[in-house]
């Protein structure tokens, strides 16, 4: 199949996935096609939203739309690296036998990821990283394709314990969920207060998955959308003769290189899941706000002055 046939059929599927989801999770087209278009790109994602939001439903019926394996772990204060990792047991004929933790799935929830200490959230993220974890000297990889999606509450900071900039960075979105509109709630109030459940239908196999993900690196992607694309990063950087106003007043720390990198890729994946064979400049504002977000460090005046995020990432453009 040519890669053009290949881009039509990613389409179609891409929609039909899209249908799947809806059964179940009511509202918020936003956030599932930003979670889509980090799988299909390949990275991870960071979901903030307070409780009660679906976020646990959204991401399980995405793997079962998806046919993929799925895990949870609930990260609290006393977690330990082996307790999502895995360990090493004596079994009954004495040797040494390793026990996969729930790290080893194709989709890992990692749910509340700031309540655990920095010791448990860097063992998770070395496995985002290297695809593989090493336990007493030996090297255990893990099954393509992988993603991780955690959840941060943002109203709750007390025995918390925030990632720091270096791991964030790990996350090719952060994805704020808002409430549901009024009508929207209506809907979920009757969708799940009823005996009757829809069944989602699983779409993809996981080489399928692999194969998209490649088809999608295969992009081509003009020079000028690159050069916009990495323009755009180096003016969150305050330092710069690039920066605007806004980023010189309410940004201490700008956007590193693989926000340039996550804009692209991601750009890509938006154009090929809407039928374009290349992403233009549109494409990179529209994926801007999810990849930045949260690789730009605020300062205390822009808390104060009321500035938020979005109103500088747009200044951007």
């Amino acid at each position: 199949m040519s890669d053009v046939a290949a881009l039509k059929q990613l389409v179609i599927k891409h929609n039909q996935l899209k249908q799947e989801i809806a059964k179940v999770i009511i509202g918020q087209e936003e956030v599932v096609e930003n979670v889509l278009n980090a799988v299909f790109s390949g990275g991870h994602v960071l979901l903030i939203g307070v409780p009660g939001l679906a976020k646990t439903l959204l991401v399980h019926t995405v793997a079962d739309a998806l046919g993929l394996d799925f895990k949870r772990i609930q990260f609290t204060p006393d977690l330990m690296p082996s307790d999502i990792l895995g360990s090493e047991i004596l079994n009954t004929a004495r040797e040494f036998e390793f026990i996969p933790g729930p790290v080893f799935s194709n989709l890992v929830l990692a749910d509340e990821i700031n309540r655990t200490p920095p010791k448990t959230q860097a063992a998770l993220l070395e496995a985002m990283q290297e695809k593989g974890v090493t336990i007493a000297g030996k090297r255990y990889a893990l099954e393509e394709p992988y993603f991780v999606l955690a959840t941060q509450n943002p109203i709750e900071q007390e025995g918390t314990y925030p990632l720091p900039e270096a791991q964030l960075d790990r996350f090719m979105f952060s994805i704020e969920l808002d409430y549901p509109s009024f009508e929207e709630e209506i809907d979920i109030v009757k969708n799940t207060t009823q005996e009757q459940t829809e069944k989602v239908n699983a779409l993809f196999t996981s080489k399928e998955i692999i194969d998209f993900q490649k088809l999608i690196r295969r992009i081509p992607v003009a020079d000028n959308v690159v050069q916009y694309a990495v323009s755009i990063v180096s003016k969150t950087r305050p330092n710069t003769e690039e920066a605007t106003v806004l980023v010189k007043e309410y940004i201490d720390w700008g956007a590193g290189p693989r926000a340039s990198q996550n804009l692209i890729i991601s750009a890509k994946t938006r154009a090929a899941l809407n039928g374009k064979l290349s992403p233009d400049q549109e494409d990179v504002r529209a994926v801007a706000l999810e990849v930045l977000q949260h690789r730009i460090v605020r300062n205390y005046k822009a808390e104060a002055d009321g500035v938020s995020m979005k109103e500088i990432i747009h200044s951007l453009f």
